[in-house]
Formats: C-alpha cells, structure tokens, sequence
C-alpha cells in the first residue's frame, strides 16, 4: 500500500479524499466510490500503486491524438478501478474490479520508464481505465519521464479536482478527455455522476494554466448523447473555451458491457456530428472506430491541403513544418517534438 498524496484527516478517524470531485468522505476499514482509496486508522491509502493491469506499444493515434507527436509510439499502462459506473465501458473487466487482481506484476515508476525507453517509445499514457485511479503512481511515474525526455499523457474522464491536476501538472504533457455528453440526466442515468461540468472546468485549466495539449473524445451513442442539442454544445464549449483548433473526436460506439445487445452508431449520425462540429468553427473534426472513412486525414483549414495522411494507425506525414501547414503557413495545433515535451 502507498499513503495517499491529497487527503484530509477528518473527525472520527475519517479520510476525505482529494483527488477525483467525489471527495469522499471515507469511514475507517471502508473504501471510496472507486474502490482503489481504503481508509486505514484515519489516513488513506492507495491499494493499487505500481500493480498494472494492462501494459503495451501503441501508437498514439490509438489514444486518439492526432496532433501530438504524430506517428510515435507511446507506452501504455492500465490499472484497475474507475470512478464512472459507464453502461458502455470497453474495459469493465478491469474498470469494475473491487481490487487489484493478485496476479498483478509490480512495476516501479522506475521499471516503467525503462520499459518505455527499451521499447522505443516517446512517452508514457496512462490509459484503459481512469488514470486517477492511480495517482499517485502516476505523478511519481511522469516526474521520471520528463526528466527522461519522455512526454505524459493522461486519457481521462476528466473528472479530477484542480488540486490534483495542479499536483500532477507541472509533470504531464497532454490531456486527452472525454466529453460523453452535455446533460445532467446523461451523466447521472449513464455514468453515475452528478457535477459534471468540473470536468469542462479541469479541461480549462489543463490548457491555460499548465499548457497541456488536449484533444476531446465523444463515443457517440444511439438514443443517448446523439441528439443535436447535445452535440452543438459539446462542439460549441470546445471552440468558445478551448479553442476551434482543438481536435474533437467524434467515435463510433458499438455494443458492449450492459449495451451488449444495442446496435452500433449509424454512420449518417456520425456524419451528422462532423457537420455540427465544422458549423460550430471546429478545424479538426475526426470520426473514430470506422476505419478507411474520409475524416481520417488532417486537412488544412485554410488552402485544404492534406498534411497528415491517416489509414487505422498507419500516419503518414505529408504537409507538416513544425505546428504549421507546410503549403500556406496556417497554425494547425500540432506538437511535434520540437519545443521538448
């Protein structure tokens, strides 16, 4: 067990946890909605540092980033426990899990990093479930990192509370986070969480204040999030309060986990949001989990130029010069490398 970074001791040997916007108030011998923060005699402890479930190579464009460091490969680590309860979830074997499985194999910050370096990978995500789950692994990983030249991403639901963020921020590159929906039923009928606009908040901050890269992913589901009301919010927040060069995402879903038996996203309805998104200024509009469709590529907004050619995770670099297009000089929000991670 390793003592939690951001806690408060409370009256009657409780613990308030800090780091996810639950803030729970935790009793002793009792663990926290995630069930990764147990409560010890008073002090909170993470049960699941250092003891991954899932470790790979990937290519970054598999987190999805598009624009950050395109074409790299990026070690990915999972862990166990979310703070969401996502009827959808691709990874509810690990995501629901009361505890870390026994069969985990430790695995120092230290280990990690050399894994990362020994594979040839530019950096380090914490990924497949929610990296907060883990945080302070994950914060005692991406110090070592940086310090190794390799760049940090979290893909998150976002759900972090600004004093951990500011923890973990002077250490972590990129912010890649989903945006499910725009509605307070949603979010209580379908992931379980009531606040959810603190999620729109830490996004903020992540960009203004510490710099990170951030790109938004919505799964867009049938009868669910895929009405336009919806979709011209997301797309509408992004562009007012990120930025209309901020990638947005916009995937397919398909049946799994207590959705098993729904059909998959029609494609008029992903074309649909595509639309939406360019109508509410977005430059960068991608549709996911179809592969070979025409939203794949980067295209310049300005001359319509194609500066990145994308077949699944196959990249191809053709129009880039530094964050610029290479044909008219038009900001396009890459990071390439050059500026260090």
């Amino acid at each position: 067990m390793h003592e939690a970074m951001l806690y408060d001791r409370l009256d009657q040997s409780r613990a308030g946890c800090n780091i996810c916007r639950w803030r729970c108030r935790i009793n002793p011998g009792k663990t926290g909605v995630c069930r990764m923060y147990e409560n010890l005699s008073g002090r909170l402890y993470s049960l699941n540092y250092g003891l991954p479930s899932s470790m790979a190579v990937d290519p970054v464009e598999k987190k999805p980033l598009f624009h950050y460091f395109p074409g790299s490969s990026v070690f990915s680590m999972g862990s166990w426990g979310c703070n969401f309860k996502c009827s959808d979830c691709q990874n509810w074997q690990i995501s629901t899990a009361g505890e870390p499985a026994v069969s985990s194999r430790e695995v120092s910050p230290e280990q990690a990093v050399s894994l990362a370096q020994q594979y040839g990978c530019r950096g380090i995500a914490w990924t497949y479930n929610e990296p907060t789950m883990w945080f302070e692994y994950t914060c005692d990983t991406a110090r070592l990192a940086r310090e190794k030249g390799l760049y940090t991403v979290y893909v998150t639901n976002g759900y972090m509370t600004i004093e951990a963020l500011d923890t973990l921020g002077p250490y972590l590159n990129a912010w890649r986070v989903d945006l499910k929906g725009f509605r307070d039923d949603f979010y209580l009928n379908w992931c379980g969480i009531r606040n959810w606009r603190g999620i729109l908040e830490t996004a903020e901050h992540a960009l203004r204040r510490w710099g990170m890269h951030v790109e938004v992913v919505t799964n867009i589901i049938p009868a669910m999030n895929d009405d336009e009301e919806q979709l011209c919010s997301i797309a509408g927040w992004i562009a007012g309060s990120l930025g209309n060069l901020t990638p947005w995402h916009v995937t397919r879903f398909h049946p799994c986990d207590k959705m098993a038996a729904g059909g998959s996203t029609p494609l008029e309805t992903l074309e649909k949001a595509v639309k939406i998104g360019r109508e509410a200024g977005l430059k960068f509009v991608y549709m996911g989990n179809v592969p070979g469709n025409r939203h794949e590529n980067t295209v310049c907004f300005n001359c319509s130029g194609t500066v990145v050619e994308r077949d699944g995770y196959r990249t191809k670099l053709t129009g880039i010069a530094g964050s610029k297009c290479k044909y008219c000089g038009a900001e396009l929000n890459f990071r390439m490398g050059q500026e260090g991670v």
